[in-house]
């Protein structure tokens, strides 16, 4: 069981990213998709046609709070159905970042990831998936093993699910992408692709075969410096922190 004052914690979340989003379409897709749930699933939920979803995601229909909030509910317990994995990873993540995050920021509208490759450098994907990206987390490599806890790491990825996962002072990409594997292999949460910022040495194959298995894009960036890096990113969005 999952403690209801969570479950209202997170549903303020997620209502808040719908309600203020300047693009409600793609933040319904974003968050089914978190959740794992089809179109259809979330239709049958919530009562209504699989179309009717589809219109809402895009753009064609306009979400009133009263639909969002049916939209949560049925999300919810269709993850309820399946013991709440989702739920309680996502919970993990609601206290904040540390130290060791260097900026943060949303995309509106949200960017494709081919678009997000060309601007930072190149991709050592053969073939790059036709997703949309979020925003961004650009993560001190160094300070994250400084001062992250066990806690610290599920917030983290939440915090990172359909975002950019960047990080810097990376020597060859070995020791984020093991400790990502683990994360994946243990909770449904994902980024939606990681940046490796500018590595002293070549990408390890290791690393590179686990981000495979893993199903998560790796880019490179070629940025100068990481406030270039930094620039670029805010550049793509309208809205950082």
């Amino acid at each position: 069981m999952v403690d209801e004052h969570v479950i209202e914690l997170l549903s303020k979340k997620i209502l808040g990213d719908l309600v203020w989003s300047p693009n409600p379409g793609q933040e319904i897709r974003k968050w089914r998709e978190v959740f794992g749930v089809s179109q259809a699933q979330l239709g049958k939920q919530m009562g209504v046609h699989q179309s009717v979803i589809a219109d809402y995601e895009r753009g064609r229909r306009k979400p009133g709070v009263d639909f969002i909030k049916k939209m949560i509910k049925a999300l919810i317990e269709i993850d309820g159905s399946r013991g709440f994995p989702v739920v309680k990873s996502l919970a993990k993540g609601t206290t904040g970042l540390g130290p060791y995050v260097i900026s943060e920021g949303d995309f509106a509208p949200p960017v494709r990831l081919d678009g997000v490759v060309k601007a930072l450098g190149y991709t050592l994907n053969v073939k790059l998936p036709l997703s949309l990206i979020h925003g961004w987390l650009v993560v001190d490599s160094v300070k994250a093993i400084l001062y992250m806890e066990g806690a610290d790491y599920y917030q983290l990825l939440s915090n990172s699910v359909g975002r950019l996962l960047v990080f810097t002072n990376v020597s060859n990409g070995r020791s984020p992408m093991i400790a990502l594997r683990v994360g994946v292999t243990l909770t449904p949460l994902k980024p939606g692709a990681v940046v490796i910022h500018r590595p002293t040495r070549s990408f390890d194959q290791l690393a590179l075969l686990l981000a495979i298995k893993s199903d998560i894009p790796i880019i490179i960036s070629t940025k100068k410096t990481v406030s270039d890096l930094i620039e670029t990113l805010k550049s793509l969005g309208l809205r950082s922190t």
